[in-house]
């Protein structure tokens, strides 16, 4: 996944509100998000080449979301796959800013990530590539976290937390056209307004976009998650071929277990 947006605390109606966009290489192997065969309690797609995954929840309340933080001069070939950091937030139970210590102690051997993990009450950041000695705590307000740190001010970063900000949740459940919409936002940045990560100027280009469209890569899904105060809990995706046309969507309605 490469930008997800949080509203944490900030609606008196839902403390937990999240959209994201996937981007992967269209030949990368993936199953759509459903309730797990193993552990039916988890909501989230799987991919098919490593194992885990990158933004699901449980039917307790407990979310994580990774993106990669885009750094490819130091990416290690046979690195252990960051995907199981999400996987494996969701099937324990071990509390928030626990768990994100112990990956934050290890997160050397991983390639460049950002993680987020955490419940409706507390959601916790780590990136191993923000000199963080400790977990970071998610202030009540919206958040964008896209292939660089934490609310880094990246053009499709604030393009989409703009959008999403002006958007009143009273009557989520019905938004969900409009909020997808939304995530299709395929606008590219000035040439100007491009980070420089080291990548080519065209590649730059084309990552600019909250919404990414290429034959090879481009954004595969794009996921609302949004937890109502009273329990209510809604998980919403929509899938995409190379052409950036939805294919399919899936949606999940459940209450939180406490």
């Amino acid at each position: 996944m490469c930008i997800a947006y949080l509203s944490i605390r900030k609606h008196p109606e839902w403390p937990l509100f999240i959209a994201a966009n996937r981007d992967e290489f269209h030949q990368r192997k993936a199953l759509a998000a459903a309730r797990w065969h193993s552990n039916p309690a988890i909501i989230a797609g799987i991919d098919s080449e490593a194992g885990g995954t990158w933004l699901g929840i449980n039917t307790n309340g407990r979310f994580a979301l990774l993106t990669n933080y885009r750094d490819v001069n130091t990416i290690v070939p046979g690195a252990p796959s960051r995907g199981h950091l999400v996987s494996e937030f969701l099937q324990t139970n071990t509390p928030s800013v626990e768990y994100a210590s112990n990956i934050l102690s290890r997160a050397a051997q991983y390639n460049a990530f950002n993680l987020v993990v955490g419940n409706p009450q507390k959601s916790m950041y780590i990136s191993n590539r923000s000199h963080q000695i400790e977990p970071a705590e998610l202030q009540p307000g919206s958040h964008v976290l896209s292939n660089h740190l934490m609310d880094t001010p990246w053009p499709k970063a604030e393009r989409l937390r703009k959008a999403l900000d002006s958007i009143e949740l009273d009557f989520l459940p019905d938004q969900l056209p409009e909020i997808f919409d939304i995530l299709r936002d395929n606008t590219r940045a000035a040439d100007n307004d491009l980070p420089n990560t080291g990548l080519s100027l065209e590649r730059e280009r084309l990552l600019s976009s909250p919404f990414i469209v290429s034959p090879d890569y481009g954004t595969r899904c794009s996921t609302i998650i949004a937890v109502h105060k009273s329990g209510q809990a809604l998980f919403s995706e929509m899938t995409y071929n190379p052409m950036g046309e939805a294919v399919s969507q899936n949606k999940f309605d459940f209450f939180i277990q406490t």
